[in-house]
């Protein structure tokens, strides 16, 4: 439900925003960069058309600069997507604000899978996600933003993908306020932490947990036994079922994504029941991102199946 969703603001000791609540969609795709570039750019178009016009305002250059995002900037990145041919990793960083995190959020990490001489990890994909502000979908509702999510999958040959309400922050940065994090974390287990870079660089063709919509390819969902096995196992009233091309699938878990606030004692059985299927294809993390301790990343990542 829309009065649900808290306010979070994250900020660095000298007050610099780092992450603040909104929505991910994150997709993942076992292919190689130039598999998947022009589905790339066609959802990247796709979400420049939903969004309010310059909201991306400003983009990561080559060598670490940040620079706005005029008509010379979205040269540069149509060529990096759709005509770089050499490489090993395709990377694109499109932002709201140049000096703290906004709402609206771009970012893709193509790598070349197909040469052993290139390829970073065996389980590396081809990752990219797309960021919203809390404010854009209790504006246009959450029906308004799946159709939207939809669309933006359509395009793209993901083998897991999915929405969540999330802290939003870019490649990482809540990393500055990790401290601050451990409260909400703990408390909101609906709210996603995410960093692609390191995701995408191990996930595979495995999953990363139960969301709002979570969105299953192959072979992933022939694992799972394939869509009437999930309609069998996951018979729940919130729960919808929408078949993709290529055997895939979108599973709603609600009207509205939930932050499930522990502190309200809210409990979706929806949410612990997918979880619970999708243990045993659960990736490792290689890092542990709010400590060193690898195991609290673990854990994080099975909260909902306790």
């Amino acid at each position: 439900m829309r009065e649900k969703i808290p306010v979070i603001r994250l900020r660095t000791d000298t007050g610099r925003l780092v992450a603040r609540d909104g929505v991910i969609l994150c997709f993942f795709m076992r292919r190689s960069h130039h598999e998947v570039a022009p589905a790339v750019w066609r959802a990247l178009q796709a979400y420049l058309r939903a969004i309010p016009p310059q909201s991306l305002n400003w983009y990561g250059s080559d060598d670490g600069d940040t620079l706005p995002l005029d008509d010379k900037g979205w040269e540069h990145i149509r060529w990096q997507i759709l005509e770089r041919s050499w490489g090993a990793e395709w990377l694109v960083d499109l932002e709201e604000d140049d000096s703290a995190v906004g709402g609206y959020h771009f970012e893709y990490d193509g790598r070349k899978l197909d040469d052993p001489g290139f390829s970073l990890d065996k389980n590396s994909t081809s990752g990219v996600t797309f960021s919203f502000p809390t404010e854009y979908l209790l504006e246009h509702g959450p029906a308004h933003l799946r159709s939207l999510v939809l669309e933006l999958a359509r395009e793209l040959p993901f083998s897991f993908g999915y929405a969540s309400l999330a802290f939003v922050a870019p490649h990482g940065l809540w990393y500055a306020a990790r401290r601050d994090l451990i409260d909400p974390l703990s408390r909101y287990l609906g709210m996603d932490l995410y960093h692609l870079n390191d995701t995408s660089r191990v996930i595979g063709t495995r999953a990363r947990g139960a969301y709002w919509l979570t969105f299953l390819g192959q072979p992933l969902l022939g694992q799972l036994g394939g869509i009437e096995s999930m309609r069998h196992k996951l018979s729940f009233p919130e729960v919808s079922f929408h078949s993709l091309g290529g055997e895939r699938l979108l599973l709603t878990l609600g009207e509205w994504p939930d932050a499930i606030d522990t502190a309200q004692k809210i409990y979706l059985p929806q949410y612990r029941a997918l979880a619970h299927l999708l243990e045993p294809f659960l990736y490792e993390e290689r890092t542990g991102w709010i400590s060193l301790d690898k195991d609290n990343m673990r854990r994080w990542l099975r909260r909902l199946c306790q």
